[in-house]
């Protein structure tokens, strides 16, 4: 064989060899394995809608790689993290946690893993702002101050519900009645969908939702705000005070959620994922969606991730330890 054939079939070889490379390296973009993105909550509830909102703006900020959502809801958010945390860290597994994932550590007693420590911290992305509302037709009070006087002087008479023992919500209905000085019973339930149920119907009088879950009852006029509890009225609440204009500034709080992988997810792995959510979320639809709940976008740098929610678990921590909170 000629030197100048041997030289072309191995020119020919090594572009072979690139082209399909390149080809693999294609086929991973546009998703051979499709992201897989675990919520450790119930399919409906407010971190689904967000998520599921956004899910074809983030197939598209990964070139076209297929996304899944998976909800695995239990426990508070333990079973959905457990699987998280069992999934390989090759980049094809998220799960998109909120307030929950920080409080565990503080309500139960044991925890199968480290929140903080097994996981790798990608982005929050936002939050969603909490408004305490009460049952119109069982509590006559219209601001804090009035329901302060009215829980002080039946005390035990009335109750709080909560989406669940340990939950955000309930930590936040118990904010509420710590801040005001007065006492209430607390009444869990298994999600926020029948909470808001009996509280419109009156079997139990108030208690804290995200917004987004009670716009409609409070414009209906079947629940009455009684105040926002973050620091910042909300847009479709204008002429609903915060709870600090109204002489309480203890009550802040606010959902949150947050993308994390497994432990040891790779930097490159965690900079293209972070990229893709931070595109997807300024996605102008998005975006709308986002405005017309009320919610928030943050959308922060995985260090700034990693702080936050180490900040948030030992504000938590306090928060758990004044009401009381313990889970098996």
């Amino acid at each position: 064989m000629q030197p100048t054939n041997i030289r072309r079939r191995a020119l020919l070889a090594l572009a072979g060899v690139a082209l399909a490379a390149s080809a693999a390296g294609a086929a991973h973009a546009q998703g051979s394995a499709p992201l897989r993105v675990i919520l450790p909550v119930s399919a409906g509830s407010g971190v689904d809608v967000i998520v599921r909102t956004a899910q074809v703006a983030l197939s598209k900020a990964l070139g076209g790689q297929a996304v899944v959502i998976d909800n695995l809801p239990g426990a508070g958010g333990i079973t959905g993290t457990q699987a998280l945390l069992r999934a390989a860290p090759d980049g094809n597994t998220i799960a998109i946690v909120s307030n929950n994932h920080a409080v565990n550590p503080s309500v139960y007693r044991k925890l199968p893993y480290d929140s903080l420590a097994d996981i790798t911290p990608i982005s929050v992305i936002g939050g969603s702002p909490f408004v305490f509302v009460v049952n119109p037709d069982k509590v006559p009070a219209k601001n804090a101050k009035e329901l302060q006087a009215l829980l002080k002087s039946r005390p035990g008479d009335f109750n709080f519900a909560s989406s669940g023992n340990g939950t955000i919500i309930h930590l936040a209905g118990e904010m509420v009645i710590e801040e005001l000085g007065a006492t209430a019973r607390h009444i869990p339930y298994k999600g926020t969908g029948q909470m808001v149920t009996d509280m419109m119907g009156g079997q139990v009088e108030m208690g804290a939702a995200a917004v987004a879950a009670v716009q409609g009852q409070i414009k209906g006029g079947t629940l009455r705000p009684i105040g926002v509890m973050g620091h910042t009225r909300v847009a479709s609440l204008p002429d609903v005070p915060t709870f600090a204009e109204q002489g309480f500034p203890g009550v802040d709080v606010a959902g949150w959620f947050a993308a994390i992988g497994p432990k040891g997810l790779p930097p490159a792995q965690v900079s293209r994922l972070h990229d893709a959510i931070v595109a997807a979320f300024n996605d102008p639809e998005v975006k709308a969606g986002f405005a017309r709940r009320d919610d928030m976008l943050t959308l922060s740098s995985p260090t700034e991730a990693g702080t936050f929610l180490k900040d948030e678990q030992a504000r938590y921590a306090k928060l758990v330890k004044k009401a009381n909170v313990t889970l098996d």
